[in-house]
């Protein structure tokens, strides 16, 4: 039945795809009318997150960036569709990338990256990088949590595998890093980092847009771990359907670095491009529905664990 579901959807999600971008944007145009004014999608979620993380804006400005958000979003959808048949030619013309050299740099003296990326503008273009490197030398993975849906999830590794990127689930990070060091080639590795940790996972808290925000700190540890250059996706709308993404360099030496420095480093990367043009972060996410009081009262002194119950 699974199976059946899969294909179903896969052979829906390809004839759609195959629509030129201009005709899937007017398809956008008609979805949002319905999703922001009747679904009313997430509405009291990204508007909870959007006056807490703004408290200097009116309520006016706020709104406005609201619509803006659920504009922008719609946009997305058609555009993540659209990575399943999208051609390379359009691909490079609409996603462009800064800093490659400048990661090749790090390739030729024998080192390898890690990407620090937010949900921020369309994260999934991000996965055609690959077409800016050799991909006989140079592995581009990202690390992805599975969902639990066993048809989307294979729908998206497959979709986000379009142009040879790697799909590394979260659990097997540190083993795939290692096994593609064995095999001596060198890596790009993707980090969405913005995500809310489980409670058995919060071991640093930061301020990130007004919010007391507990964070996830895998990257930093993988980084260090194994010695990767670091660098944060800086990603730009230019215009409808057109993205620049600035690879920029946070950490040449990441063990040079205190413990959590990484981190702040990120998030502070992340609050600036989020600030300059907030309506295109995913605010449907309950990001802060993890608070330091309810942390406090399942941690245990005595065992130095959280409480799951």
């Amino acid at each position: 039945m699974e199976s059946l579901l899969y294909y179903l959807i896969f052979a829906f999600w390809f004839v759609v795809s195959l629509l030129p971008l201009r005709v899937l944007y007017f398809f956008s145009d008609l979805l949002y009318f319905p999703l922001y004014y009747c679904i009313r999608y997430r509405r009291k979620v990204v508007r909870r997150n959007l006056v807490d993380s703004f408290p200097e804006k009116s309520l006016e400005e706020i709104v406005r960036i609201e619509k803006k958000f659920y504009s922008y979003f719609c946009d997305y959808l058609m555009e993540t569709i659209k990575l399943f048949t999208i051609s390379e030619k359009q691909m490079r013309k609409r996603m462009r990338f800064e800093g490659v050299e400048d990661v090749k740099a790090a390739f030729e003296e024998g080192r390898s990256c890690c990407v620090y990326l937010g949900h921020y503008c369309n994260w999934e273009w991000i996965t055609s990088l690959p077409l800016h490197f050799d991909k006989e030398k140079v592995v581009l993975g990202q690390i992805y949590h599975v969902l639990e849906n066993k048809t989307f999830n294979d729908l998206f590794v497959r979709v986000r595998s379009r142009f040879q990127a790697v799909n590394i689930p979260m659990a097997e990070t540190l083993r795939k890093i290692i096994s593609y060091r064995r095999e001596g080639k060198k890596m790009i590795i993707g980090f969405i980092s913005d995500q809310t940790p489980f409670w058995n996972n919060i071991h640093y808290w930061t301020n990130f847009l007004n919010h007391d925000t507990p964070v996830l700190t895998g990257a930093e540890r993988i980084a260090r771990q194994v010695d990767f250059v670091v660098y944060y996706a800086d990603i730009v709308r230019v215009k409808r359907g057109y993205y620049v993404c600035r690879l920029k360099k946070v950490a040449h030496d990441p063990r040079q670095l205190e413990e959590f420095q990484l981190t702040e480093l990120y998030f502070r990367e992340l609050e600036r491009t989020i600030q300059q043009a907030p309506q295109y972060w995913l605010w449907t996410h309950n990001r802060w529905k993890r608070t330091r009081e309810e942390f406090n009262r399942r941690y245990d002194e005595e065992s130095k664990r959280v409480r799951l119950d």
